[in-house]
């Protein structure tokens, strides 16, 4: 089971979040997107309060088994998917596999030009798991003040300031506890090939770390029928960074049907 909050009314957008990450990424943009969609906030298994990554097949494939899974729990017909990093491709994932009726991807994983551009990324996320054992203890303290926040979440948001004490502390602790999941998908990249049937919208932060905006031309190219829209001032997380931009993207990506 995966765990997840639904909130809102009108037409059903589910929102997956990127490894090490958790369902509570999109608070920022709930208050104002849930007006107009029946949102579905989801934790990938591993993360979050849902159970752990399975094991036995690949990584990819269990992701998006588990979303037709829930999906089929809720009665979400072809609902709007939109996804950030991870979530971002498996939302593609699952437009390609007739799952959804529209996709929005936000910096989603799976545009990289070559291995060594996957090995900057994964060791980034290495080297972040290494600073957090050794901060750990501190996190607590660290949440309370920008510079602290910065400290930890300057890597994946260009604007950790923006970040509440309370969710920064959560975040922490999510990404520690997912480790394993994280693991698991690192070890297995690949990049993301294919031309779903459905309105596709791709959004990448200008000030992105963890994929670097390069990255929003390799998908351009390979998706040249999406709709491709820059994030100015955005990190690689961009819902905290610019509520409202994100909030706007997502509703002009999910609308029709």
């Amino acid at each position: 089971m995966l765990a997840f909050e639904r909130v809102g009314s009108g037409p059903p957008l589910v929102l997956l979040h990127g490894v090490g990450h958790r369902r509570q990424a999109w608070y920022p943009i709930v208050a104002r997107v849930s007006r107009e969609r029946e949102l579905f906030l989801v934790d990938l298994p591993g993360h979050g309060e849902s159970g752990p990554l399975p094991d036995g097949k690949p990584v990819l494939d269990v992701l998006r088994d588990e979303l037709a899974g829930f999906l089929a729990e809720q009665g979400l017909d072809r609902p709007h998917i939109a996804g950030n990093s991870l979530g971002g491709r498996i939302a593609l994932e699952a437009g390609l596999l007739g799952m959804a009726a529209s996709v929005t991807a936000l910096s989603p994983a799976g545009f990289w030009r070559s291995g060594l551009a996957f090995h900057y990324t994964k060791g980034l996320f290495q080297t972040i798991e290494a600073v957090g054992r050794r901060i750990g203890p501190q996190a607590p303290k660290l949440v309370k003040t920008a510079r602290g926040r910065a400290l930890m979440f300057g890597w994946i948001n260009a604007k950790p300031g923006n970040i509440d004490a309370e969710l920064a502390l959560g975040d922490f602790q999510a990404f520690t506890r997912a480790r394993p999941a994280m693991h698991a998908v690192l070890a297995h990249p690949s990049t993301f090939v294919g031309q779903p049937d459905v309105p596709v919208t791709i959004g990448w932060g200008t000030r992105d770390l963890v994929l670097p905006p390069y990255q929003a031309r390799v998908a351009r190219a390979t998706l040249p029928g999406a709709a491709h829209v820059r994030l100015p001032g955005c990190g690689h997380v961009p819902m905290a960074d610019d509520p409202e931009l994100v909030a706007g993207v997502l509703l002009r990506g999910s609308a029709g049907k």
